[in-house]
């Protein structure tokens, strides 16, 4: 016999645990569980361990208007994780959540105006059924079991460690080594100070250069704020205000005034690096700022190896891998004994799950 939920949300990151949450205190006559296939809380935050992992945005945009946040801005995967698992506890969230849970299928049934889903467990490979009213899918964009790594000539001759930041092992050892991190996001922007404090030294390869925001660790209200007698709520609504009517300037001028935007944004950025650096070449995007992701360097640590010469960038395209490193399209060759692909994810819509109408697969 099936067990029966009004609300069946799946996923138990961010989003999943929000909607917990929200349905607990706007709907508290409805039951609901909460499926995860992994074996704890945090998605992204859970997945990534890569070194440095940390937001790319501030955590008072991205974090719960119910629950101020009460550290720096831009926040550690380990503190946004603590950060999670205090909602859960603080609300007693933890008795509708079930890990290691796999929804496989998902089949509506007009007759009966509900939902039968199929689910794995993980831990015994049982299959169960579930029926709800109503699927709430929040269980992100991609696939974490293996991320996305492009299809290079040569890849399979390389004799040093290929390792993506989505998959990093735990006893991967960088001291001393020469690293070649590929991709030029927020994950490697926040990779390379992290590895640099060990590495003997780090290149950031990238087929085009991204927007890169220069940003100070903490708001320049977060100081006097905490300085007054005032309720920590009210200096989280005062930053959290703060930060939006920032994000919504930097959106405005992205499509006002692009030009501006982009010499403001490289005006930061070559603040952080010597003169002579090509700061056009490898900071200046094809595209105009928002069109792609603008990625952000809290204080400006991304450009502080790359100052010091721990640090440098490339900007050209892969011509194939050998035993030794990277030949690049402009004959250059880059020597590695350990190439990141920070390379972005596979994309994984409604987390593989199979649905059908009446029996009918739905595409």
């Amino acid at each position: 016999m099936s067990e029966h939920v009004d609300v069946l949300i799946i996923g138990a990151g961010i989003s999943g645990i929000g909607a917990a949450y929200r349905l607990q205190q706007q709907c508290p006559g409805r039951s609901f569980l909460v499926l995860d296939a992994m074996d704890g809380f945090g998605g992204t935050w859970r997945t990534h361990r890569y070194p440095g992992a940390r937001s790319d945005s501030d955590l008072f945009t991205y974090g719960y208007s119910f629950k101020p946040w009460r550290g720096a801005s831009i926040a550690s995967a380990e503190e946004i994780r603590n950060y999670l698992g205090e909602v859960i506890e603080e609300n007693g969230l933890g008795r509708h959540i079930r890990y290691g849970h796999q929804v496989v299928t998902a089949n509506w049934s007009t007759q009966d105006g509900c939902w039968t889903v199929e689910v794995i467990r993980l831990d015994t490979g049982k299959t169960l059924q579930l029926t709800a009213n109503f699927l709430w899918q929040c269980q992100g964009y991609y696939r974490h079991q293996h991320g996305h790594v492009p299809d290079w000539s040569g890849l399979e001759s390389f004799q040093g460690v290929v390792v993506h930041p989505q998959s990093w092992p735990e006893d991967l050892d960088w001291k001393g080594k020469r690293i070649i991190v590929i991709g030029s996001g927020a994950t490697a922007a926040t990779l390379i100070p992290a590895l640099t404090e060990k590495a003997e030294h780090v290149t950031l390869l990238q087929r085009s250069p991204t927007f890169f925001v220069v940003e100070p660790a903490e708001h320049a209200l977060a100081a006097p704020l905490r300085a007054l007698d005032i309720p920590e709520e009210w200096t989280y609504e005062i930053l959290r205000k703060a930060y939006i009517a920032q994000n919504l300037e930097l959106n405005r001028m992205s499509l006002e005034q692009p030009e501006d935007l982009r010499k403001q944004l490289l005006d930061a950025i070559r603040a952080h690096l010597p003169d002579d650096f090509d700061v056009e070449k490898h900071f200046s995007p094809r595209y105009r700022p928002q069109q792609q992701r603008l990625a952000f360097v809290p204080g400006g640590d991304f450009f502080v190896p790359v100052r010091d010469g721990k640090a440098s960038i490339v900007t050209d395209t892969i011509e194939c891998f050998s035993e030794k490193g990277i030949t690049l399209s402009s004959g250059e060759f880059l020597e590695a004994d350990i190439v990141v692909t920070a390379t972005g994810f596979n994309l994984c819509l409604f987390g593989d799950v199979l649905f059908s109408v009446d029996g009918t697969p739905v595409d």
